[in-house]
This record gives C-alpha cells, structure tokens and sequence, in this order.
C-alpha cells in the first residue's frame, strides 16, 4: 500500500521505492530505503511530515505516493 494512505502515528516498513532513478536517488538520500521503519507524523497543505530514522522530513504528496509500505 502507498505510505500516503497510512494513517497518522502508524510505523511501518518500506517495501518498495517507485519512481524514475531520480526520484529513488532523492529518496535514498534522505534514508527512505527498503526495510526502513518510517512513521506518518503529520499531514497538511499537501505535503506529509514522516519520521525516518530518527528525523523528521517533510516531503510533497507526490513523492510520499512513489513510497511503498
């Protein structure tokens, strides 16, 4: 299921990056990897605040839709 979906407050584990080279290598960077614990802290305006070790990061809903729990 799509990490945009989750609920706010559950953690979960990544299964999938999806998206152009681009995009994963922007998500990797910023530790959204597979096997990752990542936790829906909040969302607004479009955009998510996600927990992914042991930072919080705010990322558009068009990337958060490429990320795969």
């Amino acid at each position: 299921m799509p990490l945009v979906s989750v609920p706010k407050g559950r953690c979960l584990s990544i299964k999938k990056i999806d998206g152009n080279d681009e995009i994963k290598r922007f998500l990797n960077h910023l530790g959204f990897i597979e096997g990752a614990a990542v936790t829906v802290v909040s969302e607004s305006a479009g955009n998510m605040i996600l927990k992914i070790k042991e930072s919080r990061v705010g990322i558009e809903k068009n990337l958060v839709k490429k990320i795969y729990v």
